[in-house]
């Protein structure tokens, strides 16, 4: 597959993003290539011979994208292998889900406040400045994703 200078930049910097929110490498790069690829669905040796990168890599960081969601894949009739693509469709449930995981906190961490002594009033008062943010997202993020719906219609 032939990159320019620019998808190559891309790519990387999109791997690094991907790297700083605890992704593997391999894993972040693949999904900078599947983001500036020209074509949606890639095979299991485009993608290794792209980014350079060993099966085992490979093989590690799509099996990693397809657990946890961004990425999926497909077949063809007539064609034994996997193509691999974003799951791009699916953004709205990929975002409540995190919603969700931010509400999941929000709760461990009433729960930790209950716990806590005052011994570390600065801490106590961070924390619970904290979880009122966690409870103001809770209550303005559906109205804004409904607001942004309402603007596209």
């Amino acid at each position: 597959m032939n990159l320019t200078e620019q998808k190559k930049e891309l790519i990387e910097k999109i791997g690094i993003f991907h790297e700083k929110l605890g992704m593997q490498p391999a894993a972040g790069r693949i999904m900078g290539l599947m983001f500036v690829s020209d074509r949606p669905e890639l095979t299991f040796d485009e993608i290794r011979e792209t980014l350079n990168i060993s099966k085992s890599a490979t093989s590690t960081a799509l099996n990693l994208l397809i657990e946890t969601g961004p990425v999926e894949y497909i077949t063809f009739a007539g064609d034994r292998k996997r193509y691999f693509r974003l799951k791009t469709s699916n953004w709205r449930d990929s975002l409540t889900k995190r919603f969700n995981n931010i509400i999941n906190f929000k709760i461990l961490l009433k729960e930790v406040m209950e716990t806590r002594s005052d011994k570390s009033s600065e801490f106590n008062s961070c924390l619970a400045e904290f979880v009122d943010f966690l409870e103001y997202m809770q209550q303005e993020l559906p109205v804004l994703l409904e607001k942004w719906e309402k603007s596209r219609r």
